[in-house]
């Protein structure tokens, strides 16, 4: 019998991205936007449109993918769940095509255990044959043809529709229970 399959995005799920975000403006422009400010909101829809430049900037300096925290107990559940389906890391990297080598860097050192022929570099999430999707991004998420799991982040607080995980105790639960 074949192991169900499992997608999961890396940033925002695996990787702190936003808070790596937030830390590089709020020093760069002595400001304090906090995850609260960004309840139900993307960083871009808060920064005024004369800063999106340098959040964009951030994201391509060769060291802002390699660098994110990791996301609360996901390397414990992500080694659990490796060992009961079949795992794949499915990032949107072409979003930030500069990041490909600084993403598999990171994956490399967090996550040692999920084989690189197991990391899918893609635009599209749709494209993904997959049981589940775990994704903080619901546009990822409607066109998937599994089942997508929404994963907590502010700028998804309002989005409802699919199931949700606030955290990886949420995925173990929902996996491994």
């Amino acid at each position: 019998m074949a192991l169900s399959r499992i997608c999961i995005d890396m940033d925002e799920v695996m990787a702190d991205a936003l808070g790596e975000h937030l830390l590089r403006y709020n020093q760069h422009f002595g400001e304090n936007v906090t995850l609260k400010d960004l309840q139900g909101k993307w960083l871009w829809d808060v920064v005024s449109t004369d800063r999106h430049a340098i959040l964009d900037a951030y994201l391509r300096s060769d060291d802002f993918f390699e660098v994110l925290a990791v996301m609360p107990e996901s390397q414990r559940v992500l080694e659990r769940l490796h060992g009961s389906y079949e795992v794949f890391i499915a990032t949107a990297a072409m979003e930030v095509p500069t990041s490909f080598q600084a993403k598999y860097r990171w994956l490399a050192k967090h996550f040692p255990f999920i084989p690189a022929s197991n990391i899918v570099y893609c635009g599209d999430k749709s494209i993904l044959r997959a049981d589940y999707l775990i994704d903080d991004n619901p546009r990822q998420l409607r066109r998937f043809m599994g089942e997508g799991i929404l994963y907590s982040s502010p700028h998804n607080a309002g989005v409802t529709g699919y199931k949700r995980v606030n955290d990886w105790l949420d995925v173990e639960k929902l996996f491994l229970s």
